[in-house]
């Protein structure tokens, strides 16, 4: 650790029932974010929470003018929750984790000193992680291998929450879906410079895990939309239009077959090869007609901002004074 950043931090919480976690978060938090000596804010998003954990979190603003609160409308998830905290939040200096107690606050100064080191992004590795084998971790395990090979960027641990930015690196981003796990990957397809720290994880103590098998699928689709948003957001018709001239390639081979058959080897007898000539003729003319639509969509929309991924209830201590 070669330097120390003096510039103010926002740290970020999204909140879903965790009603009981709230308190003792909040005093880790203040005890290491105070000796930091620097301005910080910690802004707490509640998720459409329904366990009282927003009346705890208004006990905080009252008691703490550091806590500024933003409250959803609805449960909209993880990651409409992080990006409205991540627009909210004002200083240079973003500190991301999960309100569960299960990622340990002491880790941010680690993080905050890879910043200093001349990274712009410093994202927690969980190696000793404390969760259940086959509902947690196995799933966690292939997500980032697969994770690994389809993007090329080489991190242990993609599902770690704990991560510190700087603001520029992030602050177009446009997260939906799952896509606040793959937040490094966007950094670095933007020449982002990446350093991996290891953090601690503790067991949950209170509430119940929001994460299951359910959400692996998730964040597999998610990452094929990643790939695609990577390679061919702005040219859509490289792959289908790559698809399509497949498509018509296996077509002309079956036409070819057919046409030996019936006019050198004088055979007419119904063939199968006739199906297939003609589903992957119409399979590679619409293709190259829905590549060419989406390129006409990707130039005629490509600067219009997508719609709210999450709406704001209220807010609480947003509009105090600097």
């Amino acid at each position: 650790m070669n330097g120390r950043i003096t510039e103010a931090i926002s740290v970020v919480l999204p909140v879903f029932n965790e009603c009981d976690n709230l308190e003792p978060l909040h005093a880790r938090l203040t005890s290491v974010l105070k000796p930091l000596e620097c301005e910080y804010e910690v802004l707490y998003v509640d998720d459409g929470s329904m366990d009282g954990s927003w009346e705890v979190l208004k006990r905080l603003a009252a008691a703490d003018p550091s806590v500024r609160l933003v409250r959803l409308r609805k449960n909209f998830g993880q990651t409409p929750a992080l990006a409205a905290g991540l627009a909210h939040a004002r200083h240079p200096i973003l500190v991301t984790l999960d309100a569960d107690l299960q990622n340990d606050p002491a880790d941010i100064p680690r993080l905050i000193a890879a910043l200093a080191d001349s990274n712009d992004v410093a994202c927690g590795w969980r190696r000793n992680r404390q969760d259940p084998w086959l509902g947690r971790r196995l799933p966690s395990q292939i997500a980032n291998v697969l994770t690994q090979l389809v993007t090329g960027v080489q991190l242990h641990d993609f599902g770690c929450t704990l991560r510190a930015y700087r603001r520029e690196v992030i602050q177009d981003v446009s997260l939906y879906g799952e896509m606040h796990r793959f937040l490094p990957v966007l950094a670095a397809w933007v020449g982002a410079r990446i350093a991996e720290v290891e953090v601690r994880h503790h067991p949950r103590i209170h509430g119940v895990s929001k994460y299951g098998l359910l959400r692996t699928y998730k964040v597999l689709v998610d990452l094929v939309t990643l790939k695609f948003i990577g390679n061919f957001s702005a040219r859509p018709n490289y792959i289908f239009g790559g698809f399509g001239l497949a498509s018509l390639f296996v077509g002309l081979l079956s036409l070819m077959v057919v046409a030996y058959r019936v006019f050198v080897l004088r055979r007419l007898e119904a063939t199968p090869l006739v199906f297939f000539m003609v589903v992957f003729f119409l399979t590679g003319v619409f293709s190259l007609f829905i590549g060419f639509l989406a390129e006409i969509v990707i130039r005629g929309f490509y600067d219009v901002q997508r719609r709210p991924t999450y709406y704001v209830r209220e807010t609480v201590g947003l509009g105090r004074a600097e």
